[in-house]
Order: C-alpha cells, then sequence, then structure tokens
C-alpha cells in the first residue's frame, strides 16, 4: 500500500496513507483527511476509561489532542490507540466526535433508515446536517458495506470526545441507525484508529 504524500482521495473507501480515506475534516480553518486504518488491525474492543475520571478530552473534532489527554490520565483504550503501528505508521488515534461521524456519514455499512435527530457536523468538509432516513445511505464501497473485509460492525463505536453535560459519560456513533450518543466510559464498546493527513489538492 502506497502510504506516500499523494493527491488526497475525494472517493470514501480509497485505500490511502496506511488505510483507507474516509472523508475531510476542518481543524483550526485547515483541512485534513481522516483516514480510517484497516479492520484487522485498528477495529478493538475496550472501555473508553473509568467512570468517575473526568479530564479534558472534549473536542469535537481533534481527535489526536483528545486521544493524548486520555492516555495521560490512564485510558488502556487511548494508551492502545496511540501504540499501534500499521505500515510503519505511528499517528494512529481515537477520532473525535466530528471524525467518527465522517466515518459513518460516509461509510455507513448497512441499508437501515437513519435515526433523523442526529448528524450535525460543523466540522466536517463541506458541513453537516441531521441524517434524513435516507440520506447517507449505504457506503458503494463493497469493503465496507455490512459483512465486507473493512466494515463497520452495526453497533456503537467509541470517540474521543467527553460528553460535557456529564464527564462519567463519552460520546459515540451508532453504525446501524447513525445513532449519536453518550455512555458510560467503562461501558466496553467498538473503537477503530484514525490517523488524519493535510489534504493535497
Amino acid at each position: 500500500m502506497d502510504i506516500a504524500a499523494t493527491k488526497t482521495p475525494t472517493v470514501p473507501g480509497t485505500p490511502f496513507g496506511g488505510g483507507h480515506y474516509a472523508g475531510r475534516i476542518n481543524i483550526n480553518g485547515e483541512q485534513y483527511a481522516i483516514i480510517v486504518a484497516p479492520k484487522v488491525a485498528g477495529d478493538i474492543k475496550g472501555a473508553w476509561h473509568d467512570d468517575a475520571l473526568a479530564f479534558d478530552s472534549l473536542s469535537f473534532f481533534d481527535g489526536l489532542a483528545n486521544t493524548k489527554a486520555m492516555a495521560e490520565a490512564g485510558s488502556k483504550l487511548a494508551q492502545r490507540m496511540l501504540s499501534m503501528s500499521i505500515y510503519g505508521l505511528s499517528d494512529w488515534y481515537l477520532p473525535s466526535r466530528d471524525e467518527l461521524e465522517i466515518c459513518y456519514r460516509n461509510l455507513k455499512p448497512t441499508l437501515n433508515d437513519n435515526y433523523c435527530y442526529r448528524g450535525d457536523n460543523p466540522s466536517s468538509v463541506p458541513p453537516g446536517y441531521a441524517y434524513s432516513r435516507d440520506l447517507p445511505a449505504q457506503t458503494v464501497d463493497a469493503a465496507f458495506q455490512a459483512g465486507g473485509a473493512e466494515a463497520f460492525e452495526p453497533e456503537w463505536y467509541w470517540s474521543s470526545t467527553q460528553y460535557a453535560g456529564t464527564p462519567s459519560f463519552a460520546w459515540m456513533q451508532g453504525f446501524n441507525y447513525g445513532n449519536q450518543y453518550g455512555d458510560r466510559k467503562s461501558y466496553e464498546s467498538r473503537a477503530r484508529a484514525v490517523r488524519r493527513c493535510l489534504v493535497i489538492e
């Protein structure tokens, strides 16, 4: 797999940068490509952290900063993400709420109707709005469709964004119907590593 700096793809699911291109996010005025880790190496299960411990991982768009804060506070999930080496790359992390939403929006595995009251994403490029029943649709990339080699499971996935209103909770993204919700950090759930790189046109 070519992991050199090349023109950024525009089609979600395209092999790129040690994984697969998922979409674009705006971080402090710069566009980054979100790259989803290969499933066999980057899709794991674990608890976010201890329910009682609250700390600074509130960014909706900077998953790398969140993951580093989690790891410093003792999160084993974050430590596992930061220790990953895939195709010689070691800058993987747990995506923020908005980074993870991009993965659902562009790589949705199922044919299920969406939960229509979620999906707003001011950080995505272009900005995302609440889902309709039919949009986003199932990805056209067969590898990411349900049962495919790279598909997200139709389950809850952790983001690295702490739930501001309830510090014992963190944000999750459902990959079955597109729900976004906060749950207890001690809950064992799936997590998929991502990395990012500046967009090259």
